[in-house]
């Protein structure tokens, strides 16, 4: 039987260490924990919960070791913290599900990534890192322009005044990020078009689109974006729309394209935008892409083409599998058969 770790961040520790909901928005909550692990335990995994970074250094140290670690850790500290997991299992020589350190690190730091995707020719929106306060008068994008922290997930820093039409309001919308978030902001022409999340399973060539869905806001704002409080009442505020033939072929385009760019591995998210013209823009990637089972984006569009959660872990472990080279009958004979 293949043992398995599982390492995550438990959103309850970072409540009880005095981080506000919103700081520790991207940690899990136990129904994310205990889904994934019966998940697993049904395709035939011997799970080992381990938690954290630090415990997962602490195991180590105590000579434990895995097979493979299912890792959705998001680390707590730094522009590089959901690279740590990764990076220490590499000393360790022990393979990981889902991507490495260096696409992780690349993909949370917002600049840094799209500079990659343009470079590869995949749009993306014009932009400029702004890393401090006198970098700002340097700004020569056309309003409107959109600004948010370089380096959060789960939208937060994202808000209403995240749309800035004037200097003004741009110089005010980045200072507070600035001070907010100790860390560098992202500024970027405003794209007016719909927008689109698309999941994806798979390495390299032999990645695929899972499905898709359009955000749309249910009060029908003319300039409404993913922001913190729709994610957060999503349930109020968005609905998930099925996406016509020909936008699923151009976003399908687009996100795959960065998926490939970026080196990620087995399975994720890609984030699209249209501008007016049409064109499906990259917004950002999440390769450790939120995976409650109700509430999380990735098995929400898998729903919605009819594939329940237990299915969506499997294509998951499967890809994951193939890549780092683990062969088990029992297990390729569950997964197969569970997505015949």
């Amino acid at each position: 039987m293949i043992k398995i770790g599982f390492t995550y961040d438990l959103k309850s520790d970072y409540l009880k260490a005095g981080y506000s909901e919103e700081q520790a928005a991207e940690f899990e909550a136990p129904e994310t924990i205990e889904g994934i692990t019966n998940a697993l335990k049904l395709l035939g995994f011997d799970v080992d919960p381990i938690g954290n970074v630090r415990q997962l250094s602490d195991m180590l140290h105590q000579g434990k070791s895995w097979d493979l670690v299912f890792n959705i850790s998001e680390g707590s500290n730094g522009l590089s913290r959901e690279a740590q997991v990764p990076a220490l299992l590499d000393v360790y020589h022990i393979p990981y599900v889902f991507s490495d350190a260096l696409t992780l690190a690349l993909a949370l730091h917002k600049g840094y990534c799209k500079h990659v995707v343009r470079d590869s020719g995949v749009p993306t929106a014009p932009f400029f890192v702004v890393n401090n306060a006198d970098d700002i008068k340097d700004i020569n994008l056309p309003y409107p322009l959109f600004v948010k922290p370089v380096a959060q997930g789960s939208s937060i820093g994202v808000s209403e005044d995240s749309r800035v039409v004037d200097f003004a309001s741009l110089e005010c919308s980045v200072l507070k990020r600035l001070e907010l978030f100790n860390e560098p902001v992202l500024v970027e022409t405003y794209l007016s078009g719909k927008e689109y999340t698309v999941g994806i399973i798979g390495n390299g060539a032999e990645a695929r689109v899972l499905g898709m869905m359009e955000v749309s806001f249910k009060q029908g704002e003319d300039e409404a974006f993913y922001s913190f409080a729709h994610k957060a009442e999503y349930e109020k505020m968005v609905e998930y729309k099925q996406v016509p033939e020909h936008i699923e072929q151009k976003c399908s385009k687009t996100a795959l394209d960065a998926w490939k760019a970026l080196g990620c591995r087995d399975g994720g998210r890609v984030d699209v935008r249209f501008d007016d013209n049409e064109i499906a823009h990259f917004i950002e990637v999440n390769p450790l892409a939120g995976l409650n089972p109700i509430h999380s984006d990735l098995p929400i569009l898998a729903r919605m083409k009819g594939i329940s959660y237990l299915q969506l872990i499997a294509m998951i472990m499967q890809t994951a599998l193939k890549r780092i080279g683990i062969n088990d009958h029992a297990i390729d004979n569950n997964i197969n058969s569970l997505l015949r």
